[in-house]
């Protein structure tokens, strides 16, 4: 599954550079290259300093929730509920063994699901790797394994399924192309508007955070403004105010501005059946499904618009015409 999403993804730029002129063997070289070359330079400019500022903000936790508890009971007083038992209860909600704990347990659920079926860590890396050679494969390759596949269905069912091949890999290429797009303008918005708060000093890595975790479609962007929420309201005053305003802004940009241009015009999948796409992948296969699954959702709507839906309207069309005639030759 993996492989047909980096396949899908990269499907795109290689049928341009073969357009080109460039053989597809060697585009699929330099794609990959030129893939390497620029994870690598991102890694190396900002990966030192979101390493650090993640380090230093996981160092302070503990002091934002002490604030957060605070601010919690302070507010509880106010409404006069001062017995003891409902003071405990918000120390225990804040409390940072409680909610490491919590969240060790919840992310080690979704590892589980998602290293499940290649068993440890280091089968995840080495199904990553023969995820990436499979994939290069089938780019160099696509032609004679689709025949091949293809060839296994009887007429007219093998030339109905080889004419979906590129259809279905334009869709989610453009889809996972459009969300990593999106994401990346997020990241550097976020970054920048955090720094304009005066929050600089974790800037950089909550845009980071905010960015990778709004690959997962509906849930991303509110997890990713968990973070940013907390530093703003230990840091006091309006700061909490002004960053809530600063994501809801950019999350109704992204909802009615870069999703439409950038991911919707491509998808032409509804709402819901993405959300449920995200909720079973991550259920099945936990971080990994809730990334991979609605490309696939994406590619399968193509096949079942064109394989299904536009026959039956085009068969119900002719059958009203026909009708139609018939009641006029009456």
């Amino acid at each position: 599954m993996i492989a047909i999403v980096l396949a899908a993804t990269l499907a795109p730029t290689i049928d341009t550079a073969q357009q080109s002129g460039i053989p597809r063997w060697l585009a699929v070289i330099l794609v990959y290259l030129g893939l390497l070359i620029l994870l690598t330079g991102v890694g190396l400019l900002i990966g030192p300093t979101v390493v650090e500022q993640i380090q230093r903000l996981w160092g302070k936790l503990p002091g934002y929730l002490d604030v957060l508890e605070s601010l919690a009971q302070e507010m509880v007083m106010r409404f006069g509920l001062t017995e003891p038992e409902t003071l405990n209860q918000i120390s225990q909600l804040f409390d940072t063994q409680a909610l490491v704990a919590w969240a060790f347990r919840s992310s080690q659920q979704l590892l589980v699901r998602s290293y499940g079926v290649t068993r440890g860590i280091l089968g995840g890396v080495f199904s990553l790797i023969l995820a990436l050679l499979f994939s290069g494969y089938m780019l160099s390759g696509s032609e004679e394994l689709i025949k091949g596949i293809v060839s296994l269905f009887p007429y007219p069912w093998n030339e109905r399924l080889a004419a979906q091949v590129k259809p279905v890999s334009q869709r989610m290429g453009s889809y996972i192309q459009g969300r990593l797009l999106v994401s990346g303008i997020l990241a550097v918005a976020i970054s920048m508007g955090l720094i304009f708060l005066g929050i600089s000093e974790f800037a950089l890595s909550l845009g980071v955070i905010a960015g990778v975790t709004n690959l997962i479609p509906f849930f991303g962007p509110v997890l990713g403004a968990i973070p940013a929420l907390i530093v703003a309201i230990a840091k006091g005053g309006w700061v909490f105010l002004w960053v809530l305003l600063l994501f809801v802004i950019i999350q109704n940009v992204e909802t009615y501005v870069l999703d439409p241009l950038l991911v919707g015009a491509n998808v032409k999948v509804h709402p819901l059946y993405q959300l449920l796409a995200v909720l079973g992948g991550a259920w099945v296969l936990g971080i990994i499904g809730a990334l991979i699954v609605p490309p696939w959702v994406a590619g399968a709507s193509v096949v079942l618009e064109n394989l299904y839906l536009q026959p039956k309207m085009l068969a119900e069309q002719q059958a009203a015409a026909i009708a139609s005639l018939s009641e006029d030759k009456i």
